[in-house]
């Protein structure tokens, strides 16, 4: 689990100043009733995972991941991560800012990261560690620059998240806050950073969105946040009733259910991906795909062929897991694969087995229909030509029809 962090008494004053009010009278004798505090809730994540590298940092380097957030707050603090590393991960120093765009930052909105503290820090193998609380407010969907200053040091392994979709940046020597970085080079994956908590409302939750590629947007245009769980974040914002939910994408391409692919098992993530998520109530699952066409796409494997029982007790698992600590699940059906080199008769009759179970088994508290929205009348086994972007990824739009259909009401 994550560890917990000792907010400090100005962030305490406005997690106050952010409580219900108190009614006006009260009968004599009655104890004063508490107001419910602020909290933390995770308006940006990324599910952890060895990143490949052609080097492993043995010179002093800056790097600046710059991520997108969901919900705003009153303050907010950064998640590092060294859990996929074999050796102690040292940080030098850092800081967080608002992004200017690409590698610039805005100065005036630059704030170190302490850790208790101090302005650097030792993440051990396989650990996390949470910063003290940045007092400045954000807003949703600011895009926030968190630069990291990496000492020269041999790492065989580095933690972050390969696909993020966005522009991230490396520079050599320590640059943590320069406006912008000297020759600095453009990385496509997050590397160190695990997650952005922003202190909100009492009655702020977090939604999280679980799964492979689908959720976390393949293929869809670099820098423009179109994933579908972006989608539903924004829907979201724009009434004041659901406007304090953030969403929290926990998705990897090619990730499985049973077994370790790209990143780990979706069943051994779970703990670290889903249930130490700050401020979570609701989950969504869209996961299974990559199980079923693994058969067709690697015949050499010696694995043992997965079947619909197999995938439907994985994820009757992960449903009991959320349910023993009180959050609801909601089951995305799995969405059309006819097409690309993984897809066969029998896999696609794996995939209708378990969408029957994803609609008509019981288990999951609400159903997020995405095979029938995305599916082609007249061919269902197929993605429909407006939005398909490669026969199993949607297109840009197809994304964002994926993030309009969730029903609001399902958070409440």
């Amino acid at each position: 689990m994550r560890p917990s962090m000792t907010v400090t008494r100005a962030v305490r004053s406005m997690a106050l100043s952010a409580s219900f009010a108190l009614p006006s009278v009260l009968w004599a004798g009655a104890p004063k009733p508490q107001a419910a505090p602020a909290h933390w809730v995770a308006s940006w994540t990324a599910s952890a995972m060895t990143v490949e590298n052609k080097h492993t940092l043995e010179a002093d380097s800056t790097v600046r991941n710059v991520v997108h957030l969901s919900v705003g707050g009153a303050a907010f603090r950064v998640i590092l991560t060294n859990e996929y590393g074999v050796e102690p991960l040292v940080i030098g120093g850092a800081s967080a800012a608002l992004s200017a765009g690409a590698d610039a930052i805005l100065p005036a909105n630059s704030h170190p990261l302490l850790f208790h503290g101090k302005p650097s820090l030792v993440i051990p193998a396989g650990a996390v560690m949470v910063s003290d609380p940045i007092e400045m407010s954000v807003k949703p969907f600011a895009d926030v620059a968190i630069s990291l200053f990496v000492p020269g040091q041999k790492l065989h392994t580095l933690t972050g998240h390969s696909i993020s979709l966005t522009a991230n940046f490396e520079a050599p020597g320590n640059q943590i806050d320069a406006p912008s970085l000297s020759q600095a080079t453009k990385v496509r994956p997050w590397r160190f950073v695990r997650a952005v908590d922003v202190l909100a409302a009492a009655d702020a939750a977090t939604i999280v969105a679980f799964g492979d590629s689908i959720s976390e947007g393949f293929s869809s245009a670099e820098g423009m946040n179109h994933r579908w769980p972006n989608r539903l974040a924004e829907r979201l914002a724009a009434r004041p009733e659901t406007a304090r939910f953030a969403v929290a994408d926990e998705a990897i391409s090619g990730n499985r259910v049973l077994h370790d692919d790209t990143g780990p098992a979706a069943l051994r993530r779970f703990d670290a991906d889903v249930l130490a998520v700050s401020g979570l109530k609701y989950l969504i699952i869209l996961e299974s795909i990559n199980d079923i066409g693994h058969m067709t796409s690697h015949p050499e494997s010696t694995e043992r062929p997965v079947t619909a029982e197999d995938l439907i007790n994985g994820l009757n698992q992960m449903i009991e897991r959320a349910h023993a600590h009180g959050i609801r699940v909601y089951g995305a059906t799995l969405t059309p694969f006819e097409g690309v080199h993984s897809y066969s008769a029998s896999g696609e009759a794996i995939r209708q087995q378990i969408n029957e179970f994803i609609r008509h088994g019981g288990r999951f508290d609400d159903v997020i229909d995405f095979d029938k929205l995305v599916a082609d009348p007249s061919h269902p086994t197929r993605i429909l030509p407006e939005w398909d972007k490669d026969h199993i990824h949607p297109n840009d739009a197809g994304y964002m029809k994926m993030g309009d259909a969730v029903e609001l009401k399902l958070f409440r």
